[in-house]
């Protein structure tokens, strides 16, 4: 076997395509949205005896005040017909063709993702190559998945829980439109209502620049969507939860000193919920979500349609991305059980990964871990 640099895209992409449904992470475009960021990037391919790609692999080299390393993430992507043996050949060649990147270019450790599942025999692949698990987990590693082949509407429906069902139908009730748009110009709006979700549930945002240049990654290959949640802005009525006009654009708009996301016109759209969705060509990823608190069930109308707008592209599943895991409560943060809890009703499976892996290079590495 040998590894060669890969530089064309329609190559790495048909093996990315035919070979991964569990994560965008090994797409080209998240390679190129590295890039913008100002991270450089080496784009591996692994070759059989007779020049068939059996493996990609993304490493993103990353120098910061935590240490510096290479950072496969949600792989390397091996051939699905590769046996558990040849698997750890590829990630033994592959390790090695980065340690002496690693060792030449001054980095202290490599730190893969991996998108196998959590299971004994994959976890000894990294345990007999001298890997350790990563202190801090860098994407995903629990994630729950809605299987869409062949499911009708009514199926995909049925199979909810009886409470997102309902809530889907009373959005609708309420007067939820919703609007799917892949102009750049949205992100403005989509931010406005991130930067409030953040501030409600006390997480540290993503700056505008990262959510743009990702959005700017994906959109030139049209495997983005943001999809919002709006209602029409009825002060004549008293507003759109029963209470005076005012008060109701008290409740609706964000923080004072930000921008508006409407300026109380009657008629005007209130965007109340959003969604970055991500598509490869077999899954939709639920990549980031937006709202504003209100009694109107919004969300839940807004991930029907993204499940509809999916199962349109013939996608094979929608991916919920990351949610808490009883079993590996030291991997993902318990804020993350309210979310979970709205993420599951939509009916699905729990698909859990084996740890980010560390293998370590430099006594250095150390301080990262002390740091993390």
């Amino acid at each position: 076997m040998k590894i060669k640099i890969i530089s064309e895209k329609n190559l790495w992409q048909k093996f990315f395509d035919d070979n991964c449904s569990r994560s965008f992470l090994h797409s080209w475009e998240w390679g190129e949205f590295q890039q913008l960021l100002g991270y450089p990037i080496i784009r591996l391919g692994l070759y059989n005896n007779k020049n068939q790609l059996e493996a990609i692999c993304l490493a993103i080299k990353i120098k910061s005040r935590r240490g510096n390393f290479l950072f496969v993430p949600h792989g390397p992507i091996i051939s699905q017909k590769s046996k558990v043996k040849s698997q750890k050949l590829i990630l033994k060649l592959i390790r090695n063709y980065l340690l002496d990147i690693a060792k030449k270019e001054n980095y202290w450790f490599i730190r893969m993702a991996p998108v196998l599942e959590d299971k004994k025999e994959y976890q000894k692949i990294f345990t007999d190559l001298g890997f350790k698990t990563a202190p801090i987990y860098m994407h995903a590693e629990t994630t729950w998945e809605l299987p869409l082949i062949n499911k009708t509407d009514d199926e995909l429906l049925s199979a909810m829980r009886k409470t997102t069902r309902y809530l889907i139908k009373k959005a609708a009730r309420d007067g939820v439109s919703i609007e799917k748009t892949e102009d750049s110009k949205a992100l403005k709006v989509f931010y406005n209502l991130y930067l409030q979700t953040a501030k409600r549930e006390k997480f540290t945002p993503f700056s505008f620049d990262f959510i743009k240049k990702e959005f700017e990654a994906f959109s030139k290959s049209k495997n983005v969507m943001i999809i919002f949640g709006k209602i029409k802005n009825n002060l004549k009525t008293g507003g759109t939860d029963g209470r005076d006009p005012t008060s109701a654009q008290r409740f609706f708009q964000p923080d004072a000193g930000r921008e508006h996301l409407w300026e109380g016109n009657p008629g005007q759209d209130l965007f109340l919920a959003a969604a970055l969705i991500f598509f490869t060509k077999s899954a939709a990823f639920y990549h980031q979500g937006a709202s504003l608190h209100t009694k109107i069930p919004v969300t839940y109308l807004l991930q029907w349609e993204v499940i509809k707008e999916a199962k349109n592209r013939g996608c094979q599943l929608y991916n919920f991305w990351g949610i808490y895991d009883e079993k590996r409560p030291q991997r993902t943060p318990k804020s993350w059980q309210g979310l979970t809890l709205f993420k599951t009703g939509f009916s699905g499976e729990i698909k859990r990964f084996l740890p980010t892996q560390d293998y370590v290079i430099s006594k250095k590495y150390y301080l990262t871990y002390l740091w993390e």
